[in-house]
């Protein structure tokens, strides 16, 4: 909210008074030095909001390129100089490996009480997810999240995530939001991705069910809906096939049952080309190269979707593990499984997907008896909120998983 004043924020027994470029302790100076002061400014600008290391050095050193571990020693004299919340918690909140979030409630001065300071962030925040950790047969690590009530619906591990990060994600957060108002929502970060582990030697398709096993067997579900998006897809309708009592919905979108490597000559010349580019550039902060994958995923985004996916490939995996990863889904084939698959299923696929062909999605959705095939119109491999193909998942969705009755729109029976 704009005030036409250098504003003055409150938070616990602090104020920082930005025009004065002072903090104070009720009522007492703590003196800090000017980037640090830059540092807290940036944080209270967006409290509750998870900024990246980039984005706070961005704006912090806006003219000059230094390296993380100015960040990192910021943070920590912060933490110094505030000390602790009379919770015994910290205000400030390190997410591994991507950034930091401001947690304490925070107001500014000569504002109503109760105003936040950054609305949307606030209101992005009535959602509460809790993250936990489980160990898979081979000691892998396994981060999952669970947000919302209801009956338990579990989203597969896909590549590109990051539960952590996903949270204030403009290309997330409606998929989050809309899934959990119905659901308790479990979703957890690949083996090789996000919170998890990221030194793994297995990636096969078996230690990604197994992860999802032991995932599903540390939450004590015993019948759920799943859903599978992109390679998860594969990993889901396997699961599927082997665990036909665990699963009562199966909810495929922009899935596939094979691998790139199975598929037409065509096709693994141009992707073989992609894996070159992932081993030399993946990760570097080069925005040329982080586009080309964007504009592949989500080509109708808005800048604000861009820029997030962008740095999203950054924080999401090291350059190794997305070139390993890569060559692993190319090898994926559950052609074998899909007639074990019990569950009734609906497979979503958008029209003009430039990751995953529709056609890929027709052969999945044929390959299960009785599944439902729903096209989206949309060039987005990951379908967007302010597009009508999210209406068309969501009434689709509302109808096969029983939020609502109503007539099936642009459907058809496989």
């Amino acid at each position: 909210m704009e005030t036409g004043e250098a504003p003055i924020y409150e938070f616990g027994h602090f104020t920082l008074d930005v025009r004065e470029r002072r903090l104070l302790r009720d009522g007492h100076p703590i003196p800090l030095r000017t980037k640090v002061f830059e540092t807290l400014r940036v944080l209270l600008e967006r409290p509750g909001r998870l900024l990246t290391k980039d984005e706070l050095m961005q704006r912090i050193w806006p003219d000059a390129v230094v390296e993380e571990n100015n960040l990192n020693h910021n943070i920590s004299v912060l933490r110094q100089a505030l000390g602790e919340r009379p919770d015994g918690q910290g205000f400030i909140e390190t997410v591994p490996r991507v950034g930091y979030r401001f947690v304490a409630d925070v107001k500014q001065a000569g504002l109503p009480a109760g105003t936040p300071v950054a609305p949307a962030a606030a209101s992005a925040r009535t959602l509460r997810q809790e993250i936990r950790f489980c160990t898979s047969a081979d000691h892998t690590r396994i981060a999952y999240s669970t947000v919302g009530t209801g009956p338990p619906l579990a989203k597969t591990a896909n590549w590109l995530s990051h539960i952590e990060y996903e949270w204030d994600s403009p290309v997330w957060t409606h998929w989050i939001r809309d899934l959990s108002q119905r659901h308790l929502l479990v979703r957890w970060d690949q083996r090789g991705c996000g919170l998890s582990d990221w030194n793994v030697d297995d990636l096969s398709l078996d230690a990604f069910v197994r992860d999802q096993e032991t995932v599903v067997d540390a939450l004590g579900l015993e019948r759920f809906a799943l859903m599978g998006i992109s390679q998860g897809g594969a990993v889901a309708a396997a699961y599927a096939a082997r665990h036909p009592e665990r699963v009562s919905h199966l909810v495929l979108c922009g899935a596939y049952a094979r691998g790139w490597r199975h598929r037409d000559a065509r096709e693994i010349e141009e992707r073989t080309a992609l894996l070159n580019l992932t081993r030399l550039g993946w990760g570097q902060n080069n925005r040329v190269f982080r586009q080309l994958f964007t504009t592949r995923f989500i080509p109708d985004a808005g800048p604000a979707e861009m820029e997030w996916f962008n740095d999203l490939q950054r924080v999401s995996t090291s350059a190794e593990n997305a070139a390993r990863l890569t060559d692993a889904f190319s090898h994926l084939d559950v052609r074998p499984l899909l007639a074990n698959v019990q569950a009734p299923t609906i497979v979503f696929h958008s029209r003009e997907d430039g990751v995953v062909p529709f056609d890929e999605g027709r052969l999945l959705a044929a390959g299960i008896r009785g599944s439902t095939f729903v096209p989206l119109p949309s060039r987005n491999h990951l379908v967007l909120e302010g597009e009508p193909a999210w209406a068309i998942v969501l009434q689709e969705l509302g109808a096969f998983l029983g939020w609502r009755e109503g007539r099936k729109v642009d459907a058809r029976k496989t």
